[in-house]
């Protein structure tokens, strides 16, 4: 095994993967996972950007968590400043040309390519991870994640298919934050609000490999030293969806589980309504 890898390298495992130009791309990533890059972060991001093309896409998390809100934080998401929380990678992402960044407070995410604008445009006015949020556009559009050095206690479309499930766990646009707009502009938008405790049948992500794995529906293999599981979104939405119908071993259904959001200085009362809309789980 080489002791450094480059972004052609990278490039290369990815198209052995079967991967290659407009493919629609959701991903998770370590940086490290890799040893050592050659260019670091912007190498791993060059060689996606090559392999999938203007016309694919490139979506990833750009999340704070909160983190801004809480005390000693910014307290005001800037989309054009606000680090990302989720790693080297995608905090570099979300500040390169092109990339379009999501205004939801806590949970944005950064998107480039053909859909960029599409998909990150309407976030703010959807659900956090919602059927038409972002992740729940390119689940519906045939898209693919990538955990490259990552593992399923990451993967945050788990939370869609907790969305598309209506679990009683989340706040639905609950609580509100400032929000500077790029013109300067000073608004509040809404995001989910998070369960007062940790789901025992996703949260930890151990649940979800095993059910991927049990359906054959992901597949791995090393670029460098990192090892990268693939699989379509819509696969994933379908091993969770049967696990929170189902429940896991002594753990009840999603819809028998007593966990509720929790109540914190943001909570606001949700403006949602599904009345008139499609049942979630049609749309993917």
């Amino acid at each position: 095994m080489k002791e450094s890898i480059n972004s052609e390298d990278i490039k290369v495992g990815l198209e052995n993967f079967g991967f290659g130009r407009g493919d629609k791309l959701m991903i998770h990533s370590s940086l490290s996972s890799f040893g050592w890059v050659e260019g670091g972060a912007e190498a791993v991001i060059e060689a996606l950007m090559e392999l999938v093309g203007t016309e694919g896409t490139i979506l990833m998390p750009s999340f704070n968590h909160g983190g801004i809100f809480r005390e000693g934080g910014q307290g005001i998401f800037d989309p054009l400043k606000t680090r990302c929380t989720d790693g080297r990678i995608p905090d570099t992402f979300w500040r390169m040309r092109d990339v379009y960044r999501s205004l939801n407070p806590t949970h944005s995410f950064a998107a480039w390519g053909s859909n960029a604008e599409r998909y990150t445009r309407d976030h703010h006015l959807t659900l956090t991870m919602g059927e038409d949020s972002p992740l729940g556009l390119i689940a519906r559009e045939g898209g693919y994640q990538l955990n490259i050095g990552t593992t399923h206690s990451a993967t945050t479309a788990k939370h869609l298919a907790e969305t598309m499930n209506r679990a009683p766990c989340l706040g639905y646009r609950t609580e509100a934050y400032p929000v500077r707009l790029p013109d300067g502009r000073i608004v509040h938008h809404r995001t989910w609000g998070w369960r007062e405790r940790g789901c025992p049948i996703t949260d930890s992500g151990g649940n979800i490999e095993a059910e991927m794995e049990r359906l054959k529906l992901q597949k791995k293999g090393y670029i460098g030293k990192s090892l990268v599981t693939y699989f379509r979104l819509s696969d994933l939405l379908k091993a969770v969806l049967n696990l929170l119908d189902d429940g896991y071993a002594e753990v009840p259904s999603c819809s028998r589980c007593p966990i509720r959001p929790q109540g914190i200085y943001a909570t606001c009362p949700s403006d949602w309504s599904d009345k008139g809309r499609p049942d979630p789980r049609s749309l993917i």
